[in-house]
């Protein structure tokens, strides 16, 4: 799970265009547009592939990326685009995100005796030439759950492994529930569980890993200082398709082929990957300075008739989100734990919030349909999980007035003050972006003083991506409200972002019905499809109606390719992140 910059620019517009309208014509442009984009191909042209060549890969992102290269340790999106093409999963998966035997590894589950075996394939090997083995596997739980780590991906779904939680919280040195059958160098790890759950089918359930690391090449350095190490942040091994080469940290890094590939020998010599300014994409993509580029949807209108270039597209596993700080995270309890007297614990006033937002009108000004409003926080790509009659926040200020009238939320003035009569400024705290996205948020501040309510900018200003997560993570007072996003792994379940003991749960909201709901998705009854269907329904209503996490809108992720490429594919069956499978990509003949 990474969280999803807010990356989608919105369009450069003077400031009398943020009041916005909608028009006959307009209206009908968009939905030429819409149409144009869901035919948008998935892979470029299939073509024989030459041996040789480099790939530029053009990032745009307006802040340094971190370079953790590590999957427990970064909970960074850029992060791990940056990764791609060494980053593999263990495991590769069907269509519909189901674990398959094509991958690194092999996965079975044993519902009497309560395991999960996986065992690692002969030749997967790191890029230093060793075998990948259990106690490489077995290693990546202990970075997981090792509290030195301050691991941002642990949570309490993962201790339905057998001695997991003993060993986060430091009264056991090993894992009991893992076991390796044929020892740390063999390559079978037999998983002990409490239960299994119908989630545990597909890749990135989250709770088992999907992931493995170097023990022989990591052992010596200590847990609190994996994440800041240069094994991690210089010279990191990988079982993937390439191996990182030469890192000019927070800007480039350089990869080349891992001679020790499994799948066999990528055909290119050279990938490149380098941070691009926003404001400058559509300006490299037409000059053709990169091979491979997101497009920044609000710029489509700038790049979609450049020659040379092939343009595929996917509607990721994503969704840009409003939370409303309810809360704390508590260090020595490992929870959220909510304040009941927390500003923004009132559901009339995230509710009227939510319906002052025009994210309808944003879209279809800014984007021309590229990007588009979600009604709820499961993406629809998950079939019968999502709840097709959930409506979600469309813009309606009459409504959140009378929400708002009704709670007692009173104007003195020009603004609306608490229900007790006390002054009520709320501050937002959104992520700076590209030349659009200040025009953007600020026409979200009208919506809401339409309404009365005194929504600032915290700091006064949009907050640069590292310290945007640094403020909301740590549950900096100056934050009442902020808009975030994800990047979903391919299984449904909402624990690992909503539960009471998932770190990422940074609206910190608790209550007995979410706990309820959330359990009962991944009970031993959810392993009847139709139970698991009704409870996902459920929890989407509730999560509606509370509306501590508002779903405001996901995009078509379009790629700008070197029309050269062949190979490239942003299927979701077996991609990392939606990124390709790096040793299929070359030059074509």
């Amino acid at each position: 799970m990474k969280k999803m910059r807010r990356s989608i620019s919105l369009g450069i517009l003077g400031l009398s265009a943020i009041v916005l309208t909608a028009c006959g014509k307009s209206d009908n442009a968009n939905k030429d547009e819409t149409k144009t984009a869901a035919k948008f191909p998935t892979q470029t042209p299939k073509k024989a592939a030459k041996q040789g060549g480099t790939v530029k890969i053009g990032l745009g992102t307006d802040t340094p990326f971190a370079g953790i290269f590590s999957q427990e340790l970064s909970s960074d999106d850029i992060d791990s685009q940056v990764a791609a093409p060494g980053m593999e999963s263990l495991f590769d998966t069907d269509d519909q995100y189901q674990i398959n035997d094509k991958g690194p590894a092999t996965m079975k589950l044993d519902s009497k005796r309560k395991t999960i075996t996986i065992t690692v394939k002969k030749g997967v090997k790191w890029s230093d030439g060793q075998q990948v083995n259990a106690k490489d596997v077995e290693f990546a739980y202990e970075i997981l759950a090792n509290k030195a780590t301050n691991c941002p991906r642990y949570g309490s779904q993962f201790e339905i492994i057998n001695g997991l939680k003993d060993y986060h919280e430091g009264k056991a040195k090993t894992i009991s529930g893992i076991e390796m059958p044929d020892g740390e160098r063999g390559r079978k790890v037999v998983i002990h569980c409490k239960e299994l759950n119908p989630s545990m089918t597909n890749n990135g359930n989250r709770y088992f890993w999907n992931m493995a690391e170097p023990y022989h090449y990591l052992k010596d350095v200590p847990f609190k200082e994996l994440k800041s190490s240069d094994k991690i942040r210089k010279k990191p091994l990988f079982y993937g398709a390439f191996k990182v080469s030469k890192v000019v940290r927070g800007q480039s890094v350089t990869w080349v082929p891992n001679e020790y590939y499994w799948r066999g020998k990528p055909k290119l010599d050279k990938i490149v990957i380098s941070v691009v300014s926003p404001n400058s994409t559509s300006q490299a993509i037409k000059s053709h300075k990169f091979d491979v580029m997101k497009v920044v949807n609000t710029q489509w209108n700038q790049v979609k008739d450049t020659k040379k270039v092939n343009f595929v597209a996917q509607i990721p596993l994503n969704y840009h989100y409003l939370a409303f700080k309810v809360g704390k995270w508590d260090k020595k309890q490992g929870k959220n734990v909510e304040n009941p007297q927390a500003k923004m614990n009132n559901k009339s006033l995230r509710q009227a919030i939510g319906y002052g937002m025009n994210v309808d009108a944003v879209n279809k000004r800014y984007t021309k349909g590229l990007t588009f409003r979600v009604p709820t926080l499961i993406p629809e790509q998950f079939g019968d999980y999502f709840d097709k009659k959930a409506k979600g926040y469309n813009h309606n200020l009459k409504k959140a007035n009378q929400l708002l009238d009704k709670a007692g939320y009173k104007k003195k003035g020009k603004w609306r003050v608490q229900p007790n009569g006390k002054s009520l400024t709320i501050n937002l705290a959104a992520m700076s972006g590209d030349s659009t996205q200040e025009p953007i948020i600020e026409n979200y501040l009208q919506q809401w003083h339409k309404l009365g309510l005194n929504v600032k900018l915290t700091d006064g200003r949009l907050i640069e991506h590292n310290s945007f997560y640094d403020k909301v993570q740590n549950d900096d007072p100056a934050v009442d409200m902020f808009i975030g996003g994800w990047s979903m792994p391919s299984e449904p379940s909402p624990q690992t972002y909503y539960g009471e003991e998932a770190p990422f749960n940074m609206s910190r909201f608790v209550s007995d019905k979410n706990n309820q709901l959330l359990d009962e998705i991944n009970s031993q009854k959810a392993f009847d499809h139709k139970y698991r269907v009704k409870k996902f329904h459920e929890w989407q209503e509730y999560m509606n109606d509370q509306a501590y996490v508002i779903p405001i809108d996901n995009s078509y992720q379009i790629m700008a390719l070197n029309d050269k490429l062949t190979g490239y594919s942003v299927k979701l069956s077996k991609s990392n992140n939606y990124q390709p499978l790096w040793y299929q990509v070359g030059y074509a003949k």
